[in-house]
């Protein structure tokens, strides 16, 4: 199956911790990193999701946001540093590729936003994501 969602990062799953509706599942990516996926308890039983099991995390670079450091003190437990490789920006909105260890990652975020932050080539950015926002697929 082909997606249009660019995102799409290998992993492991390193635990399961359900809930009634939603589980939390631990996923360490191919980089090492650590990334939290919140999804239905449904789609962990439908997906057949236990550690050992390979997966891809899945998000739309229109949910990544972007800092100039890890934050501390936010809800988004999901923070991975990296560098920038590229900016492509538009009359409103820019996309913003990064190196992250182990892959890549694009996020697209406003124009001034990206200004703001000054990211251009080859400076330091760290991706924020929400657990809600990835979802997991199995092959």
């Amino acid at each position: 199956m082909n997606l249009s969602i660019r995102n799409q990062m290998p992993g492991i799953v390193t635990s399961v911790t359900p809930g009634e509706v939603m589980a939390t599942v631990k996923v360490r990516l191919a980089g090492g990193q650590d990334l939290t996926a919140a999804i239905t308890a449904e789609a962990v039983d439908e997906l057949d999701l236990a550690p050992g099991a390979s997966v891809s995390a899945l998000v739309k670079s229109t949910e990544v946001a972007l800092a100039r450091a890890v934050v501390d003190g936010v809800s988004i437990r999901n923070q991975l540093p990296g560098a920038v490789d590229d900016v492509t920006t538009g009359a409103a909105m820019a996309s913003v590729k990064l190196t992250i260890a182990g892959g890549a990652l694009t996020a697209v975020i406003t124009k001034d936003a990206a200004e703001d932050l000054g990211l251009v080539a080859g400076s330091s950015a760290v991706a924020l994501i929400k657990s809600t926002e990835i979802s997991l697929a199995t092959s």
